[in-house]
């Protein structure tokens, strides 16, 4: 096959998923198959089996039979598709129903399928797969019927052929052994010997051996017959049926074949909005939120292996139908969400996608990041559960201590009762105590004076002009140091999640990126919303609330303060300063005296007039 792009054909391409990829949307760009660079196709291989396609369909692309279906097999089946129909865009309908006239006339193999669908088609000259099944089970043939041989009777009874099947060493190890002592060599045990003479034993060996030697020849010439009639009545069926095959195969690709392009040369139906990728098997439902990205496992040491080069938090589970009879291995990705209450050994449930559901549970963990959020508050839970580990640690040591302690001290006050010339128990040591009192007043001056250090030094800082600012920036650069490591490498590996490797664990070979970033991961697992409940608030969630808004308040006041007395803008309005209005005095001006005007009857009577 070619391998090189032929730049004859025009292919259109889009950017999904990561990668540049051809488009295939039309008939035409299945027609020209064979000259898609082979290096421009995201599936090279993939299994023909655990794909939600059915596995009828797939065996038709596998020519040689050895489970996978690669590119040149692909295409041979996209060039007989363009042979025997007109349009090759009904692919696109992904439909099981083909009408008669998409059949080309000029086509030998065409032509016979028209034939037969004429035969089977209604008056809308249409043909489906439903159809052509039932014709091929409403076919009747001449079954063979093998002429089988009677086997013998039995020489005894049930009883004796079956006491002699279980005495047979027996008796014959004691018949070896009479025969040696007649000889000298053995002695028999008198007791142990039998009622049955050795030569009527014999001739029972003879009869009963006679009579299993003919039994079994006769068993096989039957079965012989039996096999021989079947294969006689399966040939005579294949051939009454062999003029639906062609229409069968055209069918089954016409309803699936576009499908597996949309999941083999381009990833369309992976990330549709309302569509599933071939090996999506189900949806996983586990603490709150349900996981859409769910991988049937057909090995699993290979994807124990490969899997967590994906970037992804995976969670395997082992799922169990007992109503069906069912079992399966998934890896489900989860990409929203927190991981707290995830860990080995959680059920869940697990719906396939026809709708059956299994009992899930987790047998095995990858961990990496789901978000941002979850990496900013990864160090701080991290360090709460080392705490707790801790306190808990401590607290188990100390109870056992103490009650390895009250077992000491009640074995030794048994021994003292009973002992009369115990000494008296040594006097309070109030010298000792005293000296622990004070080392304790010391400890907490010292913690005392360590606080009022470093509150004045914080103070002194907030006293600088800037220093508002810089007590902002010190709180921002250990937060920074705390949580900006694991959101950075976060962010790191969100970028770089990878669908590829898991499927290349599962047998696919993976041709291009399959990148799942936030968004899209997002999409993939969805959270429980609930609605918000008019509820009465419970006391501690009002003394909470009471506390950080006294707290705001204070905070508030101090700001305001504090950024007034540095001489800088408060984000309070009410802490700013009127600005002062520069008033410029003439001093010469001010110098002279001010007449004051008096009002005349004159002026009075021309202002009347």
């Amino acid at each position: 096959m070619q391998l090189t792009k032929n730049d004859s054909y025009k292919w259109t391409f889009q950017s999904i998923g990561g990668a540049t990829r051809v488009k295939i949307q039309s008939g035409e760009d299945i027609r020209h198959l064979a000259e898609l660079d082979q290096k421009m196709w995201t599936v090279l291989s993939c299994p023909t089996t655990g794909l939600e396609i059915p596995d009828e369909m797939l065996q038709l692309l596998d020519f040689d039979g050895d489970g996978k279906i690669r590119v040149n097999e692909v295409i041979k089946t996209a060039e007989w598709l363009c042979a025997v129909l007109n349009d090759p865009d009904i692919l696109l309908e992904e439909n099981d129903v083909l009408r008669l006239d998409s059949l080309k006339a000029d086509n030998e193999e065409a032509a016979q399928m028209l034939e037969v669908g004429k035969r089977l088609a209604g008056e809308n000259g249409t043909i489906s797969l439903a159809e052509v099944l039932a014709a091929i089970e409403a076919v009747k043939i001449e079954e063979q019927v093998p002429e089988l041989k009677e086997v013998p009777a039995a020489p005894y009874d049930a009883e004796i052929m079956t006491a002699y099947a279980e005495d047979k060493e027996a008796y014959d190890a004691y018949f070896k052994d009479l025969r040696l002592e007649k000889l000298g060599l053995k002695k028999t045990d008198p007791e142990t010997a039998p009622a049955i003479k050795e030569a009527k034993w014999q001739e029972m060996a003879e009869a009963i051996g006679k009579y299993e030697a003919e039994k079994a020849a006769i068993e096989a010439d039957n079965a012989a017959a039996t096999q021989a009639a079947a294969d006689a009545n399966a040939a005579a069926l294949a051939a009454a049926t062999a003029e639906f095959r062609p229409l069968l195969k055209l069918l089954r690709l016409k309803k699936n074949f576009y499908t597996l392009l949309k999941n083999y040369i381009t990833f369309d139906d992976f990330y549709g909005k309302d569509t599933k990728a071939i090996f999506q098997c189900g949806t996983l439902i586990i603490d709150q939120r349900s996981c859409d990205l769910c991988v049937r496992v057909q090995d699993a040491g290979a994807m124990g292996s490969f899997a967590g080069l994906s970037g992804m938090y995976l969670l395997f589970l082992d799922c169990t139908n007992k109503t069906q009879n069912k079992q399966m291995s998934i890896v489900a990705c989860v990409s929203a969400g927190d991981v707290d209450d995830l860990f080995v050994g959680k059920n869940a449930i697990f719906y396939d996608r026809s709708g059956l559901d299994y009992d899930a549970k987790v047998t095995k963990i990858i961990d990496n990041p789901i978000s941002i959020k979850q990496a900013f508050w990864s160090p701080y839970k991290k360090f709460a559960k080392w705490i707790k580990d801790l306190v808990n640690k401590s607290a188990e040591e100390k109870e056992s201590k103490g009650f390895e302690d009250m077992k000491n001290s009640a074995t030794e006050a048994t021994a003292k009762a009973g002992d009369a010339t115990a000494e008296k128990k040594q006097a309070f040591d109030i010298a000792k105590f005293a000296g622990i009192f004070a080392a304790i007043g010391m400890a907490l001056g010292f913690i005392g004076g360590f606080l009022t250090s470093l509150g004045s030094g914080i103070m002194s800082v907030l006293q600088m002009k800037m220093g508002i600012l810089i007590f902002i920036g010190i709180i921002l650069a250990i937060m920074l140091c705390i949580s900006g490591p694991s959101m950075f490498i976060a962010y790191l590996k969100l970028r770089a999640r990878n669908m590829a490797p898991v499927l290349n664990s599962n047998g696919w070979a993976i041709n291009a990126r399959a990148m799942v970033n936030v968004p899209f991961g997002k999409t993939l697992t969805q959270e429980a919303q609930f609605p918000l409940l008019n509820q009465p608030m419970k006391a501690w969630k009002k003394w909470c609330i009471g506390i950080a808004c006294t707290i705001v308040v204070l905070c508030g006041l101090w700001l305001g303060n504090l950024c007034a007395w540095a001489g800088l803008p408060s984000p309070l309005p009410c802490f700013n300063k009127p600005a002062e209005t520069e008033v410029i005095v003439d001093a010469e001006a001010a110098a002279e005296p001010v007449e004051e005007a008096v009002e005349t009857p004159q002026a009075e009577d021309a202002v009347n007039e």
